[in-house]
């Protein structure tokens, strides 16, 4: 069996963002939501993206497929850097690379049909002829379980769950190989979660996608992913196989989310990891290892003061974290 091939890398990825203030709207500090992520996402694979609100789960999402531009960094697709792209070469690539919203009712225009917007797409990239782009919209209404008479509809007539179909079906009408989720079942009841992850499985095995599936709900990212990714304040913390990563957790922060996912089961107990404090501000985050502050296992005089290197402590397990990559 051949190892699979990266499809996406992403090198050293910064996003700051300007605060402004004043009369001449200077700006005056940076919000500094990516400081330097780096992973990979192997073709066909799904790649679980997690960590609390406000970590920059989704800019690394919308920076990869620049919906909002790098300060620096890269983004390789297929060994081509998207981030170096003039407009045009990037419009061109567009048709690989698509973004499923959180929100599936304000990511549609309810002012036109459900069909017209999920062939905005195929006219833009020159599919001209309306038969053919009708074709083609009531085909990937059918993969997401919708039916023909669907496409005349508005997007008030449909449910959440159906609505968020409507967002894949949207998606997918390109034919497109990289596919960023972004929390595409948080705004969803359970019952309903668990058809649109089944959904995305199956389009998965179809049509040979490759995911980047961005949630806060860690049952979920077991459920859909085979390598999880946990980030914190702008910065990768751990990333390992799926199994690994729940089995055994090596970083702290990882420890203590996993330890919040209820057990299915009331004679069962598991040891709850409280964390103290807030998550610290990313206009002014702290120096050393940015987890420092809430740490139950912080070192002194070593995790304040320098920053841990995000390296591989055994094979495909990768942890930024001073207990785990020293012998202190």
């Amino acid at each position: 069996m051949t190892e699979q091939q990266d499809l996406i890398v992403v090198k050293d990825l910064v996003k700051h963002f300007p605060v402004r203030g004043g009369l001449l709207q200077r700006t005056v500090a940076w919000v500094k939501a990516l400081d330097g992520v780096t992973f990979s996402i192997k073709r066909g694979e799904t790649l679980g993206l997690v960590g609390e609100s406000g970590c920059g789960k989704t800019t690394v999402g919308r920076t990869i497929l620049r919906l909002i531009p790098a300060t620096s960094g890269e983004v390789l697709y297929d060994g081509e850097d998207l981030l170096a792209l003039s407009k045009k070469e990037l419009k061109l690539k567009r048709r690989d690379l698509q973004i499923i919203f959180q929100d599936p009712y304000s990511s549609l225009d309810p002012r036109i049909p459900v069909g017209q917007s999920i062939g905005e797409g195929l006219l833009v990239h020159g599919m001209r002829d309306a038969d053919e782009r009708y074709k083609r919209v009531l085909e990937a209404l059918e993969r997401v379980g919708l039916q023909d008479f669907h496409a005349r509809r508005y997007p008030h007539e449909f449910s959440g769950g159906q609505r968020q179909r409507i967002g894949i079906a949207r998606a997918l009408a390109l034919n497109p190989k990289f596919v960023v989720c972004d929390e595409p079942v948080s705004a969803l009841d359970v019952s309903i979660q668990s058809q649109v992850l089944n959904i995305l499985r199956q389009l998965q095995r179809d049509l040979g996608l490759t995911y980047l599936f961005i949630a806060h709900n860690l049952s979920v990212v077991e459920h859909i992913s085979d390598r999880v990714a946990v980030m914190y304040l702008g910065k990768m913390v751990e990333l390992s196989a799926r199994d690994e990563l729940y089995r055994d957790p090596l970083h702290p922060y990882t420890r203590a989310l996993l330890s919040a996912i209820p057990i299915p089961d009331p004679t069962l107990q598991r040891e709850r990891i409280i964390l103290k404090g807030d998550v610290p501000s990313p206009l002014n985050p702290p120096s050393g290892c940015r987890f420092h502050t809430r740490c139950p296992v912080v070192i002194r005089g070593v995790c304040a003061e320098k920053e841990p290197e995000f390296r591989e402590a055994s094979a495909g397990h990768w942890v930024a974290c001073h207990r785990v990559n020293t012998d202190y």
